[in-house]
């Protein structure tokens, strides 16, 4: 086996052009880890917000970017894995918390999910970073019930069309919004209920209207800054609003009278930084109650690209113009 791979790098924080195709020395699997052969590697709009220099690997992580891979099991340990029943071999998806767009790639054994049954590699690599996140936020935090309210903003990102169908999945009523018709037409495509052109009309009287004046049970926003203050007027008594980003900015005010009047729950989440055990949790509820769903066909990946990794930084062109409605995937071929 070769010692060295290729690997995508940020040689200078900034533009997508400080992506750049080097050689790396290949990684080695440690206690509690196995090797992954990558075929695929998922992109994510955090994978943006380190090339551009604000958001540092945590401690112990790679410096490469990439979040979540699909591939084949070289290697690992070997207690871990037969613990975990996997073997060499196996095709495999995982969430990492640094590392991906390379040809190999360490990962927790208790981090690495089996590729679903009938999905390609393509598929399995766009699902960890998205399922573990929408799975931890929207069910975990924000305990989202059959009968409840989902409002997601941002419905047609990698993580709102695999929250649409999850919480279809699971009995909710799905309200979005997008930045244009067709965006939004692609929601209602994928299951969404109702779906709000957020350029063109107004999000809180529209889900004071879809749900009678009662508002959602839950909220899933990636967008924080002022967004926060509107949301507090359309969320129903003993709603929850989860915090998962801040593409509009970190400082939010809002009329905390309606959050004690109404009882209202603001909360939020990082899942890169969390340990291995909290990540193992997640993983083992998408094996018992998501994996089942990707195999019948009820839940599917959505893809909008797929690139060459010498292409990564046409990738991040493509994530940062938000003109795409699911998941941009890196591919590793000979």
């Amino acid at each position: 086996m070769t010692t060295n791979m290729r690997a995508v790098e940020i040689t200078a924080f900034g533009p997508p052009e400080g992506l750049k195709l080097s050689e790396r020395p290949m990684p080695n699997a440690g206690k509690g880890e196995l090797l992954i052969r990558v075929l695929a590697s998922g992109v994510n709009r955090p994978d943006v917000i380190q090339r551009k220099g604000h958001y540092a690997p945590p401690p112990g992580a790679s410096d490469i970017p990439g979040l979540e891979v699909a591939g084949v099991v070289e290697s690992g340990d070997a207690d871990a894995m037969a613990k975990a029943g996997i073997r060499v071999g196996d095709r495999v998806c995982a969430l990492v918390a640094g590392g991906g767009y390379a040809e190999w790639c360490v990962a927790p054994v208790e981090q690495c999910l089996p590729a679903p049954a009938g999905l390609s590699d393509v598929e399995a690599a766009s699902l960890p970073e998205t399922f573990f996140t929408v799975w931890s936020n929207v069910f975990d935090r924000g305990q989202l019930k059959a009968g409840e309210t989902l409002l997601i903003q941002g419905g047609s990102s990698g993580i709102g069309v695999t929250a649409i169908q999850l919480a279809k999945a699971f009995g909710a009523t799905v309200i979005v919004t997008a930045g244009s018709d067709d965006k939004c037409a692609n929601c209602l495509s994928l299951g969404a209920d109702h779906a709000i052109n957020y350029k063109t009309q107004d999000f809180v009287a529209e889900v004071k209207r879809i749900t009678d004046g009662k508002g959602a049970d839950v909220v899933l926003d990636m967008v924080a800054g002022d967004y926060v203050a509107r949301e507090v007027e359309c969320v129903a008594e003993d709603g929850r609003i989860v915090i998962i980003a801040v593409q509009g900015g970190v400082k939010s005010e809002f009329n905390a009278g309606l959050v004690l009047r109404r009882r209202i729950t603001i909360t939020g989440s990082t899942l890169r930084p969390r340990p291995v055990a909290f990540k193992a949790a997640i993983a083992q509820a998408l094996c018992e109650r998501v994996w089942p769903l990707l195999e019948s066909g009820k839940v599917r990946p959505i893809i909008h690209s797929v690139f060459p990794a010498a292409e990564a930084a046409r990738a991040h062109e493509l994530m940062e113009s938000n003109q795409h409605t699911g998941k941009i995937i890196l591919t590793w071929g000979t």
